[in-house]
Protein backbone atom coordinates (compact mmCIF):
# COMPACT_ATOMS: atom_id res chain seq x y z
CA UNK A 1 0.00 0.00 0.00
CA UNK A 2 1.18 3.82 -1.00
CA UNK A 3 2.44 6.07 1.56
CA UNK A 4 -0.80 8.88 0.52
CA UNK A 5 -2.83 5.26 0.41
CA UNK A 6 -2.23 4.44 4.15
CA UNK A 7 -2.52 8.65 5.39
CA UNK A 8 -5.86 8.37 3.81
CA UNK A 9 -7.00 4.68 5.81
CA UNK A 10 -5.37 6.40 8.87
CA UNK A 11 -7.49 9.30 8.66
CA UNK A 12 -10.64 7.23 7.55
CA UNK A 13 -10.00 5.32 11.01
CA UNK A 14 -9.46 7.98 13.42
CA UNK A 15 -12.69 10.11 11.83
CA UNK A 16 -14.59 6.58 11.92
CA UNK A 17 -13.95 6.48 15.53
CA UNK A 18 -14.03 9.70 16.33
CA UNK A 19 -17.59 9.69 15.59
CA UNK A 20 -18.63 6.17 16.31
CA UNK A 21 -17.36 7.00 20.17
CA UNK A 22 -19.21 10.82 20.01
CA UNK A 23 -14.98 12.15 20.54
CA UNK A 24 -14.16 15.15 19.10
CA UNK A 25 -11.79 14.33 15.86
CA UNK A 26 -8.58 16.70 16.96
CA UNK A 27 -8.58 14.40 20.45
CA UNK A 28 -8.76 11.04 18.69
CA UNK A 29 -5.74 12.16 16.62
CA UNK A 30 -3.63 13.69 19.45
CA UNK A 31 -3.82 9.97 21.20
CA UNK A 32 -2.94 7.98 18.39
CA UNK A 33 -0.35 10.43 17.73
CA UNK A 34 0.73 9.51 21.50
CA UNK A 35 0.39 6.21 21.97
CA UNK A 36 3.72 4.37 21.44
CA UNK A 37 2.03 0.80 20.46
CA UNK A 38 -0.56 2.73 17.66
CA UNK A 39 0.73 2.51 14.25
CA UNK A 40 2.60 6.09 13.27
CA UNK A 41 0.08 8.79 11.88
CA UNK A 42 1.85 10.21 9.11
CA UNK A 43 1.97 14.41 8.36
CA UNK A 44 -0.67 13.85 5.33
CA UNK A 45 -3.06 11.95 7.87
CA UNK A 46 -3.03 14.76 10.36
CA UNK A 47 -3.39 17.22 7.20
CA UNK A 48 -6.49 15.23 6.08
CA UNK A 49 -7.95 14.87 9.49
CA UNK A 50 -7.30 18.73 10.60
CA UNK A 51 -8.77 19.64 7.04
CA UNK A 52 -12.28 17.42 7.29
CA UNK A 53 -12.59 18.80 10.75
CA UNK A 54 -11.99 22.67 9.38
CA UNK A 55 -14.39 22.09 6.43
CA UNK A 56 -17.11 19.59 7.79
CA UNK A 57 -19.82 21.85 7.56
CA UNK A 58 -18.95 23.12 3.94
CA UNK A 59 -18.24 19.38 2.86
CA UNK A 60 -21.39 17.45 4.40
CA UNK A 61 -23.56 20.72 2.69
CA UNK A 62 -21.75 19.82 -0.08
CA UNK A 63 -22.29 16.12 0.37
CA UNK A 64 -25.98 16.84 1.22
CA UNK A 65 -26.39 18.42 -2.50
CA UNK A 66 -24.99 16.33 -4.38
CA UNK A 67 -25.79 12.81 -3.26
CA UNK A 68 -29.02 12.15 -5.10
CA UNK A 69 -31.50 10.41 -2.72
CA UNK A 70 -29.33 10.41 0.50
CA UNK A 71 -28.95 12.63 3.34
CA UNK A 72 -25.31 12.97 5.36
CA UNK A 73 -26.54 10.97 8.38
CA UNK A 74 -28.34 8.48 6.35
CA UNK A 75 -25.33 6.97 4.37
CA UNK A 76 -23.04 4.78 6.04
CA UNK A 77 -20.53 5.71 8.59
CA UNK A 78 -17.59 3.97 6.21
CA UNK A 79 -18.83 6.18 3.14
CA UNK A 80 -19.72 8.96 5.04
CA UNK A 81 -16.31 9.19 6.04
CA UNK A 82 -14.82 8.17 2.80
CA UNK A 83 -16.61 10.99 1.13
CA UNK A 84 -15.49 13.72 3.41
CA UNK A 85 -11.72 13.18 3.20
CA UNK A 86 -12.55 13.05 -1.05
CA UNK A 87 -14.35 16.20 -0.87
CA UNK A 88 -10.95 17.82 1.09
CA UNK A 89 -8.99 16.21 -1.17
CA UNK A 90 -10.61 17.77 -3.96
CA UNK A 91 -11.44 21.10 -2.99
CA UNK A 92 -8.53 22.21 -0.92
CA UNK A 93 -5.38 19.79 -1.41
CA UNK A 94 -3.64 21.28 -4.83
CA UNK A 95 -1.22 18.31 -5.30
CA UNK A 96 -3.78 16.07 -5.75
CA UNK A 97 -5.25 15.05 -8.94
CA UNK A 98 -9.21 14.98 -9.06
CA UNK A 99 -8.82 11.48 -10.87
CA UNK A 100 -6.76 10.61 -8.12
CA UNK A 101 -8.75 11.59 -4.96
CA UNK A 102 -11.93 10.02 -6.45
CA UNK A 103 -9.95 6.51 -7.44
CA UNK A 104 -8.18 6.38 -3.93
CA UNK A 105 -11.95 6.91 -2.22
CA UNK A 106 -13.55 4.44 -4.78
CA UNK A 107 -10.48 1.96 -3.71
CA UNK A 108 -10.92 2.28 -0.24
CA UNK A 109 -14.55 1.94 0.27
CA UNK A 110 -14.12 -1.54 -1.98
CA UNK A 111 -12.21 -2.82 0.30
CA UNK A 112 -13.98 -1.66 3.71
CA UNK A 113 -17.76 -0.91 2.67
CA UNK A 114 -20.71 -2.57 1.00
CA UNK A 115 -21.20 -3.49 -2.95
CA UNK A 116 -22.72 -0.69 -3.68
CA UNK A 117 -20.42 1.75 -2.39
CA UNK A 118 -17.69 2.56 -4.83
CA UNK A 119 -20.46 3.52 -7.43
CA UNK A 120 -21.84 5.93 -5.14
CA UNK A 121 -18.37 7.63 -3.51
CA UNK A 122 -17.62 7.27 -7.23
CA UNK A 123 -21.12 9.18 -8.31
CA UNK A 124 -20.55 11.77 -5.84
CA UNK A 125 -17.45 12.26 -5.83
CA UNK A 126 -17.55 12.88 -9.76
CA UNK A 127 -20.48 15.33 -9.41
CA UNK A 128 -18.36 17.72 -7.10
CA UNK A 129 -15.28 17.13 -9.00
CA UNK A 130 -17.29 18.29 -12.53
CA UNK A 131 -17.65 21.59 -10.73
CA UNK A 132 -14.65 21.69 -8.10
CA UNK A 133 -13.13 24.76 -10.33
CA UNK A 134 -16.17 26.72 -8.91
CA UNK A 135 -16.10 25.44 -5.36
CA UNK A 136 -12.56 26.11 -5.46
CA UNK A 137 -13.05 29.93 -6.68
CA UNK A 138 -15.94 30.79 -4.39
CA UNK A 139 -14.08 29.54 -1.18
Amino acid sequence: MRARTKARKRALDILFESEARGDAPLDVLAHRRETADAPPVSDYAVMLVEGVVANQERIDQLLAEHAEGWTVARMPAVDRTLLRIGVFELLWVDEIDDAVAISEAVELARMLSTDDSPRFLNGVLGRIADIGEHLRAAR
